[in-house]
């Protein structure tokens, strides 16, 4: 791991890989780079991408702003927008700023969850910078995609006072959200708590970045005009951000192509890795195409 100054903060990233094309990883909502699982990340390299992970302002072992104090989430909520310490603009700009202080001119960028908008804000910002684009388990910012009750009940819970109380939280969080057709599995989920909280977990930081979600505006009719080579994947079971999200995603972006996974809750499951992996492949080439014209003979 390494630390790289961006946008006046530092970033914590990882690179995995050599010399093929690179494929930045998004994280979610509170993921840190230890999230990804290591054998995800060996079989992108096995594949031959040269695969950077990072921790997104706020989390891991990247900077903090903790300065900037607790989001009044209701306040947000009923209108004020102005409360939001930062916005997804300010993530893509440090995804985008990462890439800069690697050397990195472009790469293919994949999102997961609110890393999925991050990416898709980045692809928008900078259409040039951003190879091809893959959102899962995302949205285009419409607010019609809502959680079920029960995964906006996963917020409303005070933050685990130690260790043991994080893993039971992760155990709960993974019966609400997981994939209802395929098996947990309970020996990693248990690893990534255990390394988030060796780390640096912050239960404010993750409402700052939950209150830029928050005052997102809806991307609809930016991304109609994308033309970045773009897959979506998301999971029919998913209760955080249910399907639709992956459907108007999908229904936005002309040049996107949709895998939705039958019971696949807010999560990717091993057993789904091939599958998703092929068309991260497909989709990297449809990105890569242009790069390859554009070469002397």
């Amino acid at each position: 791991m390494s630390i790289v100054t961006v946008n006046g903060l530092e970033l914590a990233y990882e690179v995995h890989g050599g010399e093929g094309p690179p494929l930045l990883l998004v994280g979610g909502l509170g993921q840190q780079l230890a999230g990804w699982h290591p054998d995800l990340l060996a079989a992108l390299v096995r594949r031959g991408f040269q695969v950077v992970v990072f921790d997104n302002r706020d989390v891991g072992l990247s900077t903090h702003l903790d300065h900037l104090g607790r989001p009044d989430l209701g306040e947000i909520l009923a209108g004020r927008f102005d409360l939001a310490p930062y916005g997804l603009t300010d993530l893509a700009a440090d995804a985008l700023g990462l890439l800069d202080a690697l050397g990195i001119d472009s790469a293919h960028v994949l999102g997961m969850s609110m890393g999925g908008m991050i990416a898709q804000v980045a692809a928008l910002r900078a259409p040039e910078r951003v190879r091809s684009l893959t959102s899962v388990m995302s949205h285009p910012g419409d607010h019609r995609v809502q959680p079920t009750p029960e995964a906006i009940g996963l917020f409303l819970r005070p933050a685990p006072p130690d260790l043991e109380s994080a893993v039971l939280a992760a155990i709960e969080a993974q019966r609400v959200l997981g994939s209802p057709e395929f098996t947990p599995d309970d020996i990693w989920l248990r690893q990534r708590t255990e390394l988030y909280w060796q780390r640096r977990t912050s239960p404010d930081g993750t409402l700052r970045q939950l209150a830029a979600l928050l005052v997102a505006p809806d991307r609809t009719a930016d991304l109609a005009r994308l033309a970045t080579p773009t897959l979506v994947v998301h999971g029919g079971s998913d209760p955080l951000v249910p399907v639709i999200g992956g459907r108007l995603t999908a229904a936005a972006i002309p040049s996107a192509e949709l895998l939705e996974i039958d019971g696949m809750g807010h999560e990717l499951p091993r057993p789904v890795w091939e599958r998703v992996l092929d068309k991260i492949e497909d989709v990297v080439d449809r990105g890569e195409v242009p790069r390859r014209l554009s070469r002397p003979a």
